[in-house]
């Protein structure tokens, strides 16, 4: 969605801040492993080829404490809370609403539970951080995103959590901090593998895409709950 695409244009120096950040996480430096070759092995090893990238993983996630809180944040919003749908604090009203996309899609093919977490989260408004936080940088946790919307790594980490509800592993989920070539800025989107193929899940895009389709991405890192993985030009 192009709306999308412009208000991230307009974010443009909060967005290249983050870049900034994570090159001085780079030159800091942290233990890695190279990922094995075979696309379809298991745990932080697995996928090496994205966007035309090549992955390199490595262990923790104490570089990436705003992951890191809203993993914390959306696990103490989980907690049963009375409330109204339209009270301004997550409570078991606005749960069950999201619950109910979830029940919805248990049980049906894989790529029909995506297209329908993409579609579901791609329907709430884009807003910037600075706007909505008062930071220049802010990963919200599901239930910050359903009361005040939220920014491209918020549309991603809502469906990366909704996806992990429904049952999908966290090694077959990233979020993907990359550089957008055609708008000359930074985005994030949440990648998913299902057998040997990667689709990738977009607030820009309304339709859930596989990656190889997608030329103007450029990865720099990606995240899920087990590690982290820094991305070089695989040729």
């Amino acid at each position: 969605m192009r709306r999308q695409g412009i208000n991230m244009a307009r974010g443009r120096g909060a967005a290249r801040l983050r870049a900034l950040a994570f090159a001085g996480l780079l030159a800091a430096g942290t233990a890695v492993g190279t990922v094995g070759a075979a696309a379809g092995a298991t745990g932080t090893g697995d996928t090496t080829i994205l966007f035309g990238s090549r992955a390199t993983a490595h262990q923790g996630l104490k570089p990436f404490p705003r992951w890191t809180g809203a993993i914390e944040r959306y696990f103490e919003a989980r907690k049963d809370r009375a409330g109204s749908c339209d009270d301004p604090t997550f409570n078991r009203c606005h749960y069950e609403r999201w619950q109910a996309l979830i029940r919805d899609v248990a049980g049906k093919p894989r790529l029909r539970q995506l297209e329908a977490v993409n579609d579901f989260m791609n329907r709430y408004r884009y807003i910037l951080d600075p706007i909505n936080w008062g930071v220049k940088d802010y990963w919200a946790s599901p239930d910050e995103f359903f009361r005040r919307f939220g920014d491209c790594e918020d549309y991603a980490i809502a469906k990366y959590f909704s996806l992990r509800a429904i049952g999908v592993p966290a090694d077959d989920l990233r979020i993907v901090v990359l550089q957008d070539l055609n708008l000359g800025i930074p985005h994030a989107v949440l990648t998913v593998r299902e057998g040997d193929k990667i689709y990738v899940l977009d607030n820009q895009i309304s339709m859930v895409v596989e990656a190889g389709r997608i030329r103007h991405y450029r990865p720099i890192y990606s995240v899920n709950e087990n590690g982290w993985w820094r991305y070089r030009p695989a040729g």
